[in-house]
């Protein structure tokens, strides 16, 4: 038999054959890990402030819900805005997320479609221009032209994509239409900064704006809906490519199931939604046209 492969080497080079080994080693045991927490650690899940702003203990449900689901700790991560969300994602600081349709396709080497939910029996929204309830002159967005102007987020379709699309179908440059624009950084903020006269006009989500309707309705009949989009796909939850298969599925089968128990549809009732789905990339096809409108791919 022959010696073995680090004997047999001069010195300088078993130093640098034992260091390679070393670093391969260190690399199989970070894989072990990974693999070790993909099958029984914590899962971290991106929630951005679009959906769920200021609902701090019906998010602490959900995380019990679906922790108890899915036997597993679970980690609700929250943050200001959706880049921040993202920026977790391109990181791999998370393995779950619900974000808008319009960073998921910025993401779409990044992460997988897990489920998309069900609003009003369907896995679709819409932009809503919104106005004060005491204007009563405003038809379209082309009537806002040098008014003051709240989006809700830079990565947020029906609250920044969406409305500067529809300007630039009306023939106009959405970069120089409105005398001031500024962010809110939520949609529930667009809607106080409409209702309050900070803004003439804002765009929301529709799915945000119906629900502040039932919960809060003295805050949204200050406004008044005067554009709704057409239909986009609604805001996925996404897996980071990473996820083992397993964790991914398991995730997935959660989601789908959340209706099927009684807990899940209380749960349900609180997000004001009907469930979820599998869902389709095809749903975000508007969305994605409305990004190469604009040279984003």
């Amino acid at each position: 038999m022959g010696q073995p492969i680090e004997s047999s080497l001069p010195n300088r080079n078993r130093r640098r054959w034992l260091l390679g080994s070393g670093c391969l080693a260190a690399a199989g045991l970070i894989s072990l890990t990974r693999k070790s927490q993909a099958a029984g650690g914590k899962l971290r899940v991106g929630m951005t402030p679009a959906f769920l702003h200021d609902q701090h203990r019906m998010l602490g449900e959900w995380r019990a819900f679906m922790a108890a689901s899915l036997q597993r700790p679970v980690e609700f991560v929250q943050r200001d805005s959706y880049r921040e969300t993202m920026d977790l994602l391109r990181l791999e600081k998370l393995e779950f997320a619900w974000i808008c349709d319009y960073p998921y396709l910025h993401l779409k080497d990044t992460v997988r479609l897990l489920a998309v939910p069900l609003y009003q029996g369907r896995p679709h929204y819409r932009s809503y221009l919104i106005v004060r309830k005491s204007d009563t002159r405003t038809r379209s967005i082309a009537d806002l032209s040098d008014s003051v102007f709240a989006y809700a987020d830079p990565y947020s379709n029906t609250g920044y994509l969406a409305p500067r699309y529809e300007i630039r179908q009306s023939g106009h440059d959405p970069a120089g239409f409105f005398r001031k624009t500024f962010f809110t950084w939520s949609h529930r903020k667009v809607v106080e900064a409409v209702a309050s006269g900070l803004a003439q006009g804002g765009a929301v989500d529709s799915y945000i704006w119906d629900t502040l309707a039932f919960v809060e309705p003295t805050l949204t009949a200050r406004t008044r809906v005067v554009w709704r989009s057409p239909e986009y796909g609604f805001p996925p939850f996404v897996a980071h490519r990473s996820v083992a298969s397993a964790d991914f599925q398991l995730m997935q089968r959660h989601l789908l199931d959340t209706s099927r128990s009684e807990a899940g549809r209380r749960l349900l009732g609180l997000l004001h939604l009907d469930g979820f789905t599998i869902g389709s990339p095809t749903l975000y096809e508007g969305v994605a046209r409305m990004m190469r409108s604009f040279g984003e791919a």
